[in-house]
Order: structure tokens, then C-alpha cells, then sequence
């Protein structure tokens, strides 16, 4: 179905979008807080269908990446494929992190040469779990130095986001940071043009779960909410970048909204995504 009718059905221009317009963008943020991966373990919250972000991680030098889904929907046949797909990103990955394009371009040629999908993903360090729970991983405490996720936060239930920003903060080292893009915005917007972003604020819980279900679950929950569960797992927010967008803000006096969200300010309401980082309190007090 994602190649037919969904956002697989041009995988070299899926992967650009999630390198150009995620990847890079977090690897940004990582940059401005200071944060190098070369030759650290990383946590990755929901792999998807492609490996397109620990790819690019151990393409910049990162010793190996846990990734965890709840699905197992990555098909290692297609491994291959996605890292052809990313040789035309190395200048922009050496850029990334730091390291000269020659010595990208080496990482790049060994994972080639590792051989089928199952042999790229042991040779780039990436550890594939699936299904699995990330409130649960299983690894030690203070074991990796980065745990991530793109595009994920928005399909966990309230009940489970909670846990996983503890577990998260349990098997972060002292230095680790959390670093998080949410799009929390009706994605029913990106099927059906008539509707915008925030359509699906208009219906209460009762009427919404008529409408939820697994294969589109979204939480719809805002950006402020995100945030605040980091803290409450103890960990201290070091960037929280979200933006309302201004063509709802303009006429945000027009748009029904469900007694459940009108807690929030409008601009909590028309901000339809979120990036935040964060870092275990004891070590961003020091």
C-alpha cells in the first residue's frame, strides 16, 4: 500500500525528504548544543520502513544505533537501495558532522561493500528490534548518548509517552541529550486538500475515536505536551522550537475547537509541529 498509494511511491525522492527536511534538521539542532555522534551509541524511537536516519548517523561516524518499532515494517532487501540513494548526500552529511567528505565517502563504500541488507545494517552498527517497546529496552542504564525520533511521538498514546520519555532518560549518559520532531498536525491534511492541519482539534474524544484507529492513530496532543513530559521524566529542556502558523493564527477566531483544547492558548492550538531536546537534569544543573 505505501508503494502504491503512499509515500513510498517514489522512494528516492521519500528518502530526500526524510534527509533534507528531517535528518539534516536535527543534526542542526544536535550542532547548536554542541552534540557529536562519531563513535557513540544511539537510541532511535520507531525505525518505519526505511533506515534512512541510522544510515546517515553512521555515515557520520556513529558506533552503532538501537532502533525500536512496534511493527516490524523494515525490509532489509531494501537496505541497499536506500544506501545507493543517500551517495548523492555525503558532501552534505562531511558538512553535517563535521568530518571530511573523503572520510564519509570511505564509511559509505565499506557499508556498500558489506553486501546484502541484513550485512549493510550489522556493518553500520544498527540494531534492528522490532516489535519491541521503547519503554522497555532492555538496555543500561546510561548506555547510549542520544535517543531520537522523527515524525513518531504524535502516533504514542498519552498513556505510553510518559514511560518512554522515563526510559529515555534512564539509559541516557550523563552528556546524552533526548532530541525529538513531532508533527503534530492532522495528517488526514495531507490526504484530503479541503481540510487543514488542525481539522481534527474540532472533534471532542468521544467523537475522535470513532475516527482514530492503528493505522493512522494520532494523539493530538500539543506541542507544550511533549515538552512537559520530558520534564516530568526528569530531564531539562534545553530547545523547544515550534512555531504557530500564521495563516490559522489569522483566522483562528473561525475555527471550531472541542471543549478538550480550549486549555490551551491559540498558539499551542496552531502550531502543528515541534523539535525539542533535552538532557537528564542532574547533568544540565552542572
Amino acid at each position: 500500500m505505501q508503494r502504491a498509494a503512499g509515500g513510498r511511491r517514489d522512494e528516492s525522492a521519500h528518502i530526500d525528504i526524510k534527509f533534507k527536511a528531517d535528518w539534516l534538521v536535527q543534526v542542526e539542532v544536535l550542532n547548536r548544543l554542541g552534540f557529536r555522534v562519531q563513535g557513540r551509541d544511539l537510541l532511535e524511537i520507531g525505525t518505519g520502513w526505511l533506515p534512512v536516519f541510522p544510515l546517515c548517523f553512521a555515515l557520520a561516524g556513529a558506533r552503532r544505533c538501537h532502533t525500536f518499532d512496534l511493527n516490524r515494517h523494515l525490509n532489509p532487501a531494501a537496505v541497499p537501495g536506500a544506501l545507493r540513494e543517500l551517495e548523492r548526500h555525503l558532501p552534505a552529511i562531511a558538512q553535517a558532522c563535521g568530518d571530511a567528505e573523503a572520510t564519509v565517502r570511505g564509511r559509505w563504500q565499506g557499508l556498500v561493500a558489506a553486501g546484502d541488507g541484513h550485512a549493510i545494517l550489522r556493518a553500520a552498527g544498527v540494531e534492528y528490534r522490532a516489535p519491541a517497546d521503547a519503554t522497555t529496552t532492555g538496555l543500561k542504564d546510561a548506555s547510549v548518548a542520544l535517543v531520537f525520533s522523527n515524525s513518531v511521538l504524535e502516533h504514542v498514546t498519552p498513556e505510553v509517552l510518559a514511560p518512554m520519555m522515563r526510559e529515555s532518560c534512564r539509559v541516557l549518559q550523563p552528556d546524552g541529550l533526548s532530541l525529538h520532531s513531532v508533527n503534530c498536525g492532522d495528517h488526514y491534511a495531507y490526504f484530503d486538500r479541503s481540510i487543514t492541519q488542525v481539522h481534527y482539534l474540532r472533534f471532542t474524544d468521544r467523537q475522535w475515536r470513532k475516527w482514530n484507529n492503528d493505522l493512522l492513530y494520532q494523539n493530538r496532543l500539543r506541542p507544550v505536551d511533549f515538552v512537559d513530559a520530558a520534564r516530568s521524566a526528569g530531564m531539562d529542556v534545553l530547545l523547544d522550537m515550534h512555531v504557530p502558523r500564521s495563516e490559522l493564527m489569522a483566522r483562528f477566531d473561525q475555527i471550531p475547537i472541542a471543549p478538550e483544547f480550549r486549555r490551551y492558548p491559540p498558539e499551542q492550538l496552531c502550531c502543528t509541529s515541534v523539535t525539542f531536546a533535552a538532557r537528564p537534569a542532574a547533568a544540565a544543573s552542572t
